[in-house]
């Protein structure tokens, strides 16, 4: 049982329903920051202009706020009446994927600042307001004009603007939009860095827009052909293949067949010699000869063995 609950979290199963779950990891990530600052109270105030704070959203105006505060998922900013939290992710000068003991150094040096900035989220029954830099790049206005040209299917260049573990944001000429982790490629991949660079022009494929929470939902990998339609054709049971070791994990070894084909190698298919384990024999990188154990394209699963005789 430990086996099988191992194997499925490093070899995530897609589907076409995971965009909700991107707004909620997202959203939960901002509110989870929200909810531990000591100002959050705040925003609850009469004195809060939550009309104001909804016109500018639906305007997609652009006001400059103070920075007050911060913890370790981004600002606290007000001024003229409004409250309320920018995330990280959504600074222009915050250093990428800063490191843990330097994240309070660099988000520090924000307070006392003004910042240039647009409403990306107006809650004012959860007294909850979003605020992001990025964002008001983009001239005033131009947010609405942009979501009513995007749509599904639609393939759009852009520029890479920042990456956090959970995926790249792309900005496609005024409005962001997000390329999540499981969009990147058709194999694993351990973190967005490996795909993407801040600055990189890339092509992607727009997958749902959502106007209303400012969203645009991203795919990389769906310009390429899937591998994992033809793999069972290809790679049939029991057939021997070269493939590459690319990670190492405490129950077996993951490797590649080919450019997003990746399967794993149990730690019970890899022989040893006496007294040895797998890290004194595998190392990522390293070309091995595999046997295809098991094959299922609908949950982009691939089982294989270093086993051959």
């Amino acid at each position: 049982m430990v086996q099988d609950q191992l194997s499925e979290k490093d070899v995530p199963v897609y589907d076409d329903g995971w965009w909700a779950s991107v707004l909620a990891e997202e959203e939960n990530r901002t509110v989870q920051a929200i909810a531990k600052s000591p100002l959050v109270e705040e925003s609850s105030k009469p004195s809060v202009d939550w009309e104001r704070a909804m016109s500018l959203y639906q305007q997609d105006g652009i006001i400059e706020l103070s920075v007050t505060g911060f913890n370790r998922g981004g600002l606290l900013v007000e001024g003229e009446g409004l409250t309320g939290f920018v995330p990280c992710s959504h600074l222009l000068d915050l250093p990428i994927q800063p490191a843990e003991d330097r994240r309070e150094d660099c988000l520090s040096v924000y307070v006392g600042r003004k910042l240039r900035l647009k409403v990306i989220e107006c809650v004012p029954e959860e007294a909850r307001m979003v605020f992001s830099e990025r964002a008001a790049r983009a001239e005033a206005g131009k947010r609405p004009a942009l979501f009513s040209t995007i749509q599904p299917g639609q393939h759009i260049s852009g520029e890479v603007t920042n990456i956090t573990e959970f995926g790249v944001f792309v900005d496609l000429g005024g409005v962001e939009g997000l390329i999540h982790i499981s969009e990147l490629s058709w194999g694993r991949v351990a973190h967005p860095g490996q795909v993407c660079l801040v600055g990189q022009q890339v092509e992607v494929q727009v997958m749902e827009v959502s106007p209303e929470r400012c969203r645009i939902a991203l795919s990389l990998k769906r310009l390429m052909p899937n591998p994992w339609a033809t793999a069972r054709e290809r790679y049939p049971v029991n057939g021997i293949f070269p493939a590459v070791i690319t990670a190492l994990a405490s129950f077996g070894a993951f490797a590649r067949l080919e450019e997003g084909l990746e399967g794993l190698i149990h730690s019970s298919e890899i022989p040893l010699p006496p007294d040895k384990t797998m890290k004194d024999v595998l190392v990522p990188g390293q070309c091995v000869q595999v046997r295809v154990l098991q094959v299922e394209s609908s949950r982009q699963r691939l089982g294989l063995s270093m086993k051959i005789n």
